[in-house]
């Protein structure tokens, strides 16, 4: 597939069909694909749990959700989740190196958090990746009172934190977001050259 139909087929799916497992071959690519992120430092301070089994992805959303409710339960017919992780310590130790010389380790001379925008940029290359693989994605967070629980739940090392999560599967018929009416901007109302 062309790169730029990759990119306008990319659309955030809700529905999956649960009887169709995601082969780990195909994970597996994702997550290769994924790890070619860029990062600052080269520090590639992300980290990525797979949930595949019924087990493990029953207590993700047993641990994450709230009450019931549509979103829930089409998200919950995904058989595969990605939860990405950033590892702001891999950054701040990166930089305290001979070739960058920050050794004070001060997170203050960072302008934004990194370790979360190259995370993010991962989770990117595997959405563009899975619809590349025919697949469904859609990149969602762990509601913050949450994350306590999750990070319990599945023994997350200390100091990783869940950026957001991907889910996976073969497309389901789906709804369409109502945040759609809204419409997508175009180029010329969010891009200014020289000055704004």
């Amino acid at each position: 597939m062309e790169f730029v139909e990759t990119v306008r087929r990319r659309r955030m799916i809700r529905s999956y069909d649960p009887t169709r497992p995601v082969p780990p071959e195909v994970l597996n690519s994702l997550l290769e694909l994924g790890i070619r992120a860029p990062s600052a430092g080269y520090s590639q301070g992300w980290r990525f749990l797979v949930l595949t089994d019924i087990t493990s992805l029953d207590k993700f959303w047993d641990t994450t959700a709230g009450s019931p409710n549509p979103w829930l339960e089409r998200m919950r017919t995904a058989p595969a989740l990605i939860i990405c992780f950033s590892d702001k310590d891999a950054y701040l130790d990166r930089y305290a190196e001979p070739d960058k010389g920050w050794t004070d380790r001060d997170e203050a001379r960072w302008p934004v958090p990194y370790w979360h925008i190259d995370t993010g940029m991962a989770a990117m290359i595997m959405l563009l990746a899975a619809v590349d693989h025919e697949l469904g994605a859609c990149f969602f967070g762990v509601p913050p009172d949450r994350i306590p629980a999750l990070l319990e739940a599945f023994r997350v090392p200390e100091g990783l934190w869940p950026v957001g999560v991907i889910s996976l599967g073969y497309p389901a018929v789906d709804l369409k977001s109502p945040s759609l009416k809204r419409g997508k901007r175009v180029v010329a109302d969010v891009v200014a050259y020289d000055s704004f």
